[in-house]
């Protein structure tokens, strides 16, 4: 490059003739003219590409079969070394690596060009990604939902067992609480949660589970067109960055409950975030994008799955090809069941009868013993085979209990026992256990004798007979007693 400039500089200034500088450099004179010319050198320039003789034929049929891959799962495309094979069957005779290259440039070619958008206020985009994380030490894979704000950059994340129509409720229930609103708009995938039907490229029939969402908090909804998730593509990247920056490493909870806890801490701690490009942080631009929400109805959105069912002769209702129990009254008629993310209600006449732990396996049952005591008292023989009362960890008093029952009652010692332990249905474990303690050490084995300390005699002296909604009682007058008059029931001659 300096003798570059200088060459330039003599010929343009100076005035030093092209044949001077041609003997003293003996450069070439089409180089000197080159020099003179361009500023700096221009590098190597191609005036046309070169002739691909070999590949040149064959370039049209790759980009066939690359067309073609498009409408083929991703793990059964063509790659260059499988496309080099075919072109060889076909009469190619060049090698690899022009192919390779031809490959490159034609996929590269083709690769989509998105256009920059801009984002209004109360827009909301919402997508499910999975991740591991490890529950009670045990490893499992799970779904979480994560709903971003573009305007703001801000986002909540929430992790749920799978995805099904009350984890969409839930995972919207929570985010709005959090966003402190509802966006106007949001946007999704064609999920079969929300989709029952897609209808061309832009119109959709809704599931009625999703209707119901919309209808309850009235905001838009806009669905991606088939495989083109980057018409949300805020959320999907914020799916990756969600991943990487809050479950990584595997989070390490006892349960899902306390893991959703520290993720919700996380979300806000991200609101201390800026954006680049973006003034402020993105609590600051939340404050200003909630200007643009609708307001949350005052009736929260009740994020369960309700159907109706039938009990059958086990006293158990199945749902999600799962089975829970009900007290056996409830056996051979119609439940409700309320299905939520965490728990299952099961409803009679609008009274929840019997509520479990949700269960997300297959063919699994959650048995709660209490409920069928009272069938065991007149079946006593069926207690020790029981199923619902397999795994029932009680104290060991009550195994001590049914050993001395058995030995002094000879063949109603089971039948007793199970009386004690339909106490169990209406008072807690503790206080059962404590009054089964007092009655082994002072010989009181009876249920009859133990229930007695099951309600403290305070309680007793505190309770009062009123005459309330008893008007017929108060005509009722109750003479005071004259203890002499029962001398007039002793026959003549006094006491015998």
């Amino acid at each position: 490059m300096k003798m570059w400039e200088e060459i330039r500089r003599r010929v343009h200034r100076e005035g030093v003739s092209k044949r001077e500088i041609l003997r003293e450099t003996g450069m070439h004179w089409m180089t000197l003219e080159k020099i003179l010319a361009h500023a700096e050198p221009p590098g190597y320039r191609q005036a046309k590409p070169r002739p691909k003789l070999k590949i040149g034929p064959f370039v049209a049929r790759i980009e066939e079969i690359i067309e073609t891959d498009k409408g083929r799962p991703k793990k059964q495309r063509h790659t260059a070394k499988r496309i080099f094979e075919r072109l060889k069957e076909e009469g190619y005779t060049g090698g690899y690596t022009q192919v390779k290259e031809a490959v490159r440039q034609i996929r590269q070619q083709k690769r989509e060009v998105f256009v920059p958008l801009t984002h209004r206020p109360g827009e909301a985009q919402a997508d499910f990604g999975f991740a591991l994380i490890k529950e009670a030490g045990t490893l499992r894979k799970v779904a979480f939902f994560v709903m971003a704000l573009p305007y703001s950059g801000a986002i909540h994340l929430q992790i749920f067992d799978r995805i099904c129509t009350e984890v969409w409720w839930e995972g919207h229930v929570r985010a709005f609480e959090f966003f402190g609103g509802a966006p106007w708009r949001i946007s999704y995938d064609n999920d079969k949660c929300l989709v029952a039907k897609i209808v061309g490229a832009h119109e959709r029939e809704l599931t009625r589970g999703f209707l119901q969402l919309k209808s309850h908090y009235l905001f838009d909804t806009h669905f991606c067109r088939v495989r083109r998730a980057n018409e949300k593509g805020v959320v999907e990247s914020m799916v990756k960055y969600a991943r990487l920056n809050f479950l990584v490493p595997v989070p390490s909870s006892r349960n899902l409950a306390e893991l959703n806890t520290q993720l919700t801490k996380r979300c806000r701690e991200d609101l201390e975030n800026r954006q680049r490009g973006k003034a402020g942080t993105k609590g600051v631009r939340l404050e200003e994008e909630r200007s643009a929400f609708l307001p949350l109805p005052v009736a929260p959105f009740e994020a369960c799955r309700k159907i109706s069912t039938t009990v059958n002769s086990f006293s158990l209702v199945r749902f999600d090809s799962n089975d829970y129990s009900v007290p056996i009254d409830y056996a051979h008629g119609p439940v409700v069941v309320k299905a939520y993310t965490d728990r299952v209600a099961l409803c009679r006449q609008g009274a929840v009868v019997a509520e479990h732990t949700r269960l997300w396996g297959k063919e699994d049952v959650s048995f709660e013993p209490r409920h069928y005591l009272r069938l065991l008292q007149r079946k006593p023989g069926a207690l020790d085979h029981a199923r619902p009362l397999e795994g029932w960890a009680l104290p060991e008093c009550f195994g001590v209990l049914r050993r001395r029952l058995e030995a002094e009652r000879d063949g109603e010692g089971v039948r007793e026992y199970i009386r004690v332990l339909r106490l169990l249905e209406g008072h807690p474990m503790g206080d059962v256990r404590r009054a089964v303690e007092k009655g082994l050490r002072v010989d009181a084995l009876t249920r009859d004798a133990i229930a007695q300390w099951l309600h403290p005699r305070e309680e007793w002296r505190a309770t009062r007979f009123r005459l309330d909604g008893r008007d017929h009682l108060r005509r009722v007058r109750v003479e005071k007693t004259d203890v002499s008059r029962y001398g007039e029931l002793l026959p003549a001659g006094g006491v015998r």
